[in-house]
């Protein structure tokens, strides 16, 4: 899959594709329809399927300080993209610029001069231009006047549920993320650097790799079974473990960790970054009278997490790989 960041000097094969526009933050399976139809059209063409998102999000843009929402961050929607085969990822920086844009310039300065898009694809909901003017009606009128086709992707979802970012966060809230990943289609993931903890784990047989997960949505706080994902050579190779997310009130830590037990493994991962998969709640997070009692209920936990993670049930969502995305223009 090719990245690319701007719409100006677009390759002239890029040129003409059909593109899928939104934030797609978690590539979820109502996301996974829009991008699958542009997919298709794209093939009928004969041309690149692409997808055009924003960084940052135009919701962390306008309201910085607001309580953190997202699902995905760039590199894990761009490895989502690729192992959805997408041809061509478009991130667009959204700035102050940006946003000022109209909707009829947005229209004929990206989609129109930058990409030569032959057809948009779209959800149903999707607002775009400033002060979000843009509608899809809008969109279908401009591309019959610029001369592209627009396709409108209704709701999608099953058993009277909406595929959604906003069911995805209520769940993950609730401490199931297992409905998390019916809706998404995948394991819901976080990505970050591994820092350098108290080492505390450590000194009780049970390291930890520390992760600070502050921009992502916050799920329940507890224990989880999680699958560890580890980049190396341009693949990802992924090691099964137990995680707490939590303020170790045993400890009477004020800030929250993600800390994440990776089981039979051995490796020293200070500084690099991984990817932690969450997989199924195993309890809430609680204090305990002292390190005995802790260390005790970390060995039930580890137990646990075998079992969860040794179901067959668990191991048929599927993960995307990164491979550097190929080529960034």
């Amino acid at each position: 899959m090719r990245v690319m960041r701007k719409y100006t000097d677009v390759p002239p094969d890029v040129k003409g594709l059909v593109l899928a526009i939104g934030n797609f933050d978690g590539v979820h399976r109502g996301h996974q329809s829009v991008i699958a139809q542009a997919q298709e059209k794209a093939k009928e063409k004969g041309v690149l399927s692409g997808v055009l998102t924003f960084e940052p999000h135009s919701r962390e843009f306008f309201a910085p300080d607001a309580p953190p929402f997202r699902l995905s961050n760039l590199e894990t929607k761009a490895a989502h993209l690729n192992w959805l085969k997408v041809d061509v990822m478009v991130a667009l920086k959204f700035d102050l610029e940006f946003s000022q844009k109209s909707a009829e310039r947005f229209v004929k300065d990206v989609l129109v001069d930058g990409f030569g898009v032959s057809h948009v694809v779209v959800g149903y909901d999707f607002i775009f231009g400033h002060k979000r003017q843009g509608t899809t009606v809008l969109l279908a009128e401009l591309g019959r006047q610029f001369g592209f086709g627009v396709t409108v992707v209704e709701p999608v979802g099953e058993e009277t549920v909406i595929f959604s970012s906003t069911a995805i966060r209520e769940s993950l809230a609730q401490g199931n993320p297992l409905k998390a990943a019916k809706l998404l289609g995948h394991w819901w993931e976080v990505e970050g650097r591994v820092v350098e903890g108290d080492k505390r784990g450590r000194t009780i047989g049970f390291p930890t790799a520390n992760i600070p997960i502050t921009h992502y949505h916050p799920p329940k706080l507890g224990v989880y079974a999680v699958r560890v994902g580890l980049h190396e050579a341009g693949s990802t190779t992924w090691v099964d473990g137990v995680a707490n997310y939590g303020n170790r009130p045993t400890f009477d830590k004020k800030d929250v960790l993600l800390e994440v037990h990776l089981l039979d493994f051995n490796e020293t991962l200070y500084g690099r970054k991984i990817r932690v998969a969450f997989v199924d709640f195993i309890r809430e997070e609680k204090k305990f009278s002292g390190i005995d009692e802790l260390e005790a209920q970390i060995i039930r936990d580890v137990a646990s997490a075998r079992q969860i993670l040794n179901d067959p049930a668990n191991s048929q969502t599927k993960y995307a790989d990164k491979n550097n995305h190929a080529a960034e223009n």
